[in-house]
């Protein structure tokens, strides 16, 4: 499938299933099959629904800002952001706003994804919410 085939197919996903919380369209973007590396594994089309609907809880919007396709694959470096509006890995919803960047490797075949493979700041979304105690001042910054 070309580049920009497989691009659009990325874009589409990101946008009906995230943005939009368009679960129904889970199984036209997402293979029976697919494996997710989040770092936890989510499998199948059903574990797609479950992770997106409690990230949403945290991050309503993702908005794309580079996307890089070489053959089967395409990487997004993404930013997500929205209130933490819902309970999220046992966290109480705290009304905060967040942003979270990360990157993710989308492997698409016939036309859906059959796997992928994201890092996110999943330590700075916990900060955001409340969770974890941010540091009082970076690590790199000068004394």
């Amino acid at each position: 499938m070309p580049t920009s085939e497989n691009e659009r197919i990325v874009r589409r996903t990101i946008d009906e299933v995230w943005n939009r919380g368009k679960f129904s369209a889970v199984p036209e973007h997402f293979a029976s099959d697919f494996v997710g590396h989040v770092p936890d594994r989510v499998e199948g089309q059903e574990g797609v629904k479950r992770f997106v609907a409690a990230m949403r809880r945290a991050a309503q919007s993702i908005q794309i800002e580079d996307l890089i396709a070489d053959g089967d694959k395409v990487a997004a470096r993404w930013t997500a952001q929205g209130r933490h509006e819902g309970e999220l890995n046992g966290i109480p919803a705290t009304g905060r706003h967040v942003i979270v960047n990360g990157i993710t490797i989308f492997r698409i075949a016939n036309g859906k994804v059959v796997e992928g493979w994201t890092m996110a700041d999943r330590l700075g979304l916990m900060q955001q919410i409340g969770a974890i105690p941010a540091p009082e001042k970076a690590w790199f910054a000068s004394p």
